[in-house]
């Protein structure tokens, strides 16, 4: 059973793991308060301790996380990774900030019908909404 509620996301990361210098650029598939699910080109070796960055949210959020599971999908791979701290506050402010930033992203493209990549999602919805956050309000699209 799990132990936290995840919320689909389709953001960029950067991971760094094991002997790495620089961060390497993944795709999430879901956040929750536990962890992160992601794509990479690379495979993680369970128990490795990685450090996650997401630039696009303010503040930059970065954490320790281990990899809990690594699956193999057609030539790629999918991972799991806990975060190492669960106490920490940004967690909670993270997750909703991106799912924020996500549903803005689907309600530009919906309403407005711009097409915006998840920079550009995020910049914006950094600009409009979040001095309010964590209540962005109803009006959250315009």
């Amino acid at each position: 059973m799990r132990q936290y509620i995840r919320h689909p996301a389709d953001i960029p990361i950067e991971v760094r793991g094991g002997d790495a210098s620089a961060y390497a650029m993944r795709q999430v598939r879901n956040v929750s308060l536990g962890g992160l699910a992601f794509q990479s080109d690379t495979a993680f070796a369970p128990e490795t301790i990685v450090t996650v960055r997401i630039p696009f949210v303010q503040p930059a959020f970065e954490t320790l996380a281990r990899v809990v599971w690594c699956t193999e999908r057609n030539g790629r791979y999918e991972l799991g990774v806990q975060f190492l701290d669960p106490q920490d506050a940004l967690v909670g402010r993270m997750v909703e900030q991106v799912c924020h930033i996500e549903n803005y992203r689907k309600v530009v493209r919906e309403v407005d019908g711009r097409r915006l990549s998840a920079e550009d999602a995020a910049a914006e919805w950094i600009a409009k909404y979040a001095a309010r956050f964590p209540d962005p309000g109803p009006d959250q699209a315009h």
